[in-house]
């Protein structure tokens, strides 16, 4: 068993001057629990690895990155790394506030909650580069996933160590974490948590990241509701098009026996295509269900996760 509590884990890219008054805030608000800060550099270009190594103290971890990969990948690496019961995720911009973690860690243990998630409710930041977008992806995610939070973009968390380190964040996943940690069946809450003004350094945000997210989002659909049994959405549209082929076809060669002319209608080709698309659909469904299958049963993975058994285990 581990003896770190809580395992803090920032990503940092181009966060110089911001280095050492972070570690400072963590360690002042974490003083009384066993814990460690793990310190991801994402490539950066400024003097932020300088800063990292200038700092001397017992409970700091740098793991440096080869180059530039992305906040989803430098945060798998600091999870992948993290020796903590708890994990708790921290962008390294102060803006986030190490002082809500002995409450948010409190509400896990107490509560039982596999993941506790900031909730930015006075939030410091520019209304046009960072409160626009965000409220646009929030409320796109919130709708399509049924997962009901006010603010997903708050990189303030605390998880279950097992759960972070389950939750596969590949390509630019960072965004979709409560997310991913519904999909595990993870009981998840939102506290309101504070939020202040970026002091130094840029921001690495946009409008741009709300196309991004849209991109993003349709995956994370796919992992929801078809993730395990594909062949219902790539058989229901094919069928729906072979279906819809078919019937224009039929009407075509009621037309055609009629003795009307039917080469060269647009309708033709739309029933042909619709026709062999649902063919093909249909085929893809079948092909990616035998892929998950095999994916399962291969690796002798579970389809399911069990959160606890109790009662009489036989003799």
């Amino acid at each position: 068993m581990s003896t770190v509590k809580l395992s803090v884990v920032v990503c940092v890219y181009n966060e110089a001057e911001n280095i050492k008054p972070q570690i400072e805030r963590i360690a002042q608000a974490l003083e009384a629990y066993e814990y460690e800060m793990v310190f991801v550099d994402d490539g950066s270009k400024d003097n932020t690895l300088k800063e990292l190594y200038s700092v001397e103290h017992p409970r700091l971890r740098v793991v440096e990155l080869k180059k530039n990969y992305g906040q989803s990948l430098a945060l798998m690496a600091g999870i992948d790394y993290a020796q903590g019961e708890y994990i708790a995720t921290m962008d390294g911009d102060l803006q986030n506030d190490p002082s809500d973690l002995p409450r948010m860690l409190k509400i896990a243990e107490e509560e039982g909650f596999d993941m506790v998630a900031g909730n930015r409710a006075n939030r410091k930041d520019g209304m046009v580069l960072r409160k626009i977008p965000s409220r646009i992806a929030n409320y796109i995610i919130r709708s399509l996933t049924d997962v009901h939070l006010k603010d997903y973009g708050c990189a303030l968390k605390v998880l279950k160590a097992d759960l972070a380190k389950d939750l596969g964040l590949y390509g630019e996943l960072h965004r979709f974490v409560p997310v991913l940690a519904h999909l595990e069946g993870a009981r998840i809450t939102q506290v309101d948590v504070k939020h202040h003004a970026r002091q130094f350094g840029t921001s690495k945000y946009g409008l741009s990241r709300t196309f991004k997210v849209i991109s993003d989002l349709l995956l994370m659909l796919f992992f929801k509701k078809y993730m395990q049994k594909p062949m219902h959405l790539f058989g229901n549209a094919g069928i729906f098009l072979f279906i819809g082929g078919m019937l224009i076809n039929f009407y075509l060669l009621v037309v055609k026996l009629m003795g009307y002319d039917i080469w060269g209608r647009p309708i033709l080709i739309l029933g042909m295509m619709m026709l062999f698309g649902g063919i093909q659909f249909i085929t893809i469904g079948i092909v990616v269900e035998i892929q998950m299958r095999t994916y399962f049963e291969s690796q002798r993975k579970k389809p399911y996760k069990v959160r606890r058994v109790q009662g009489f285990e036989g003799l």
